[in-house]
């Protein structure tokens, strides 16, 4: 049956000719009149297709995509976009003259079941604040709403810390909200430290969260940390807080399993969250929304600054994160300008790596829409606020991390296979040496040194003799040792500039790092069963040494 007008666009045609001149494997084809490319996939007489776009590569998926000897790897590409980015998979369908159409399905727009005409609004009756990085208060009425509040601590391990200080009232504001929205687990917006303060007051106050496949509060149980009243909402459904408030949660089109954005509606009056999402919705937003909040800083990623070696200069660095932030301030504003939002916000990109132009202020919403000139419209701190954080309480933080480095774990070297056996990645081929580091990234003494044959899960003397990729992994022991006892996900590591980082070639392995940002297992490993073998745990895994760098450097028993 033709998808053809049942809620589709069609987004290239190709004719007769086209179809019957298609080669075997990948063919990348534009759009004249939109520019927009199109990656179409033939396996015999199956064909696929998706959108040419992928965070990993500027934006695009590139023709180059070669294996070790260079030979163009055409199947296993295409299924590699298409479970990278399921989202931009299309519908094929080939018409009565055997011409080929390309459909986008464009089911209806879930925010707009049961349309609400907006209201007037009196002065103060709307209020956002900005309290730090990507909190905001939102007064709504008599309701209060709080996104994401990171308030103290570190985020990322010890890897980011607040820039701005926040209100001096920042507790009571968030004890007095009616409900708080959480976006996604990491912990620049999920904050452990922040939660705990929060439920030594109020452990029930309501706080939602989308269903992703990895659930936003999924080490709850483990951080001791007592909220009793977490709400898991489906996506796309409006959530009826009072006759007048309304919210709905929608999922990253890019990172579906974790990221999420959200729609709040007060009165008619639309404010649109899209947080740290690099597609929301799959692109598909509401247009001439009151405000538009979004971050500015493109997301948590530990790239290019944790790479070293080859190419990966700090001048090389310097230029490719000017033109990526040039190319993503290009993106936001395309974003902004098609969909027409009233108010625009930039947030979500304060922090600093504090260890060794903004400002707290509020916007009233009625006044904004009435005159945006209107200098009561942005209501400044009072004189003397502080803004900028001058000092941070380390000594808490790092005295968890540090307990790591001395646990017993860690006297039998045996848990290099209890580790990686529960995490449950293999049959990938991908040696990885792993070096545990000082703060300065050189070997920690009496720190381990070794390496993971991830193609059958086996820590060899030696780099194998067959053909693979090499990463090397130099990590701070404190900071790869409370991650490792505590099974948490690898961001800590990665995004927290805890790591550096060289590889062999120079590829970007996406299954093994999405399996250890967001795919290890929800409980962490039973180390007390661990230790109560004791010496049956069996031989130790041999560490290696060898000159820093990559290449064919044979590796040695210590």
């Amino acid at each position: 049956m033709s998808m053809v007008g049942r809620n589709t666009e069609i987004l290239l045609c190709l004719s007769p000719v086209e179809v019957a001149n298609l080669k075997e494997g990948i063919s990348f084809f534009r759009n004249k009149s939109t520019g927009k490319d199109y990656i179409l996939y033939k396996n015999k007489c199956h064909l696929r297709a998706c959108k040419n776009m992928c965070k990993h590569q500027g934006g695009l998926f590139i023709k180059d995509i070669e294996d070790l000897d260079g030979r163009y790897q055409q199947s296993f590409t295409f299924l590699l976009l298409i479970h990278i980015c399921s989202h931009l998979v299309l519908v094929v369908e080939m018409d009565e003259n055997n011409g080929l159409l390309l459909l986008e399905l464009n089911p209806p727009n879930p925010w707009d079941s049961e349309p609400r005409s907006p209201e007037d609004l009196t002065f103060g009756e709307v209020q956002v604040t900005y309290l730090t990085h990507a909190c905001m208060d939102l007064k709504l009425g008599d309701k209060r709403m709080v996104f994401d509040p990171w308030l103290m601590g570190p985020a990322f391990a010890r890897g980011w810390w607040l820039l701005h200080e926040p209100p001096s009232d920042w507790l009571e504001r968030l004890c007095q909200a009616d409900l708080v929205y959480v976006s996604h687990m990491h912990s620049d917006h999920l904050s452990y430290p922040t939660l705990e303060k929060l439920a030594g007051k109020r452990p029930d106050i309501p706080i939602y969260v989308g269903n992703t496949e990895r659930p936003v509060f999924w080490n709850l149980k483990q951080s001791g940390v007592k909220l009793t009243n977490i709400n898991v909402v489906p996506f796309g459904i409006w959530q009826q807080v009072d006759k007048n408030l309304r919210f709905m949660i929608l999922m990253d089109g890019v990172h579906p399993e974790m990221d999420t954005c959200i729609i709040v509606e007060y009165k008619g009056h639309k404010i649109l969250n899209t947080v740290d999402c690099t597609r929301p919705n799959g692109g598909r937003l509401p247009e001439k929304v009151d405000l538009m909040m979004s971050d500015f800083a493109g997301g948590a990623s530990g790239f290019p600054m944790t790479f070293n070696g080859g190419k990966f200069t700090e001048e090389w660095k310097a230029q490719f994160i000017k033109t990526e932030r040039k190319k993503l301030l290009n993106y936001k504003a395309r974003l902004v300008k098609d969909l027409q939002p009233r108010i625009y916000c930039p947030f979500a990109g304060y922090f600093v790596e504090s260890h060794p132009s903004d400002k707290y202020a509020t916007l009233d919403l009625a006044r904004m829409l009435k005159d945006p000139t209107d200098s009561k419209g942005i209501i400044e701190p009072p004189q003397g606020t502080k803004i900028y954080k001058d000092s941070w309480d380390f000594e808490p933080y790092l005295k968890v991390l540090n307990a790591a480095v001395e646990d017993e774990i860690f006297l039998h070297s045996s848990w290099i296979k209890e580790y990686f056996t529960w995490a449950g990645f293999k049959d990938y081929n991908l040696v990885v040496r792993m070096i545990e580091t000082d703060d300065d990234f050189s070997p920690f003494p009496g720190g381990y040194d070794y390496l993971v044959d991830f193609l059958d899960l086996s820590f060899p003397k030696e780099r194998p003799r067959r053909e693979h990729p090499y990463e090397e992994i130099r990590s701070r022991v404190d900071v790869i040792r409370h991650v490792v006892k505590n099974g948490l996900l690898w961001d800590d590591l990665y995004i927290g500039f805890q790591t550096r980082l060289q590889r062999d070639p120079d590829i970007y392995h996406h299954l093994f790092w999405n399996h250890f940002q967001i795919k290890l297992p929800l409980t962490p490993p039973n180390w007390r069963s661990f230790l109560m073998r004791g010496e049956q745990n069996g031989p130790g895994i041999p560490q290696v040494r060898c000159p820093v760098g990559l290449g064919d450097t044979p590796f040695y028993i210590l």
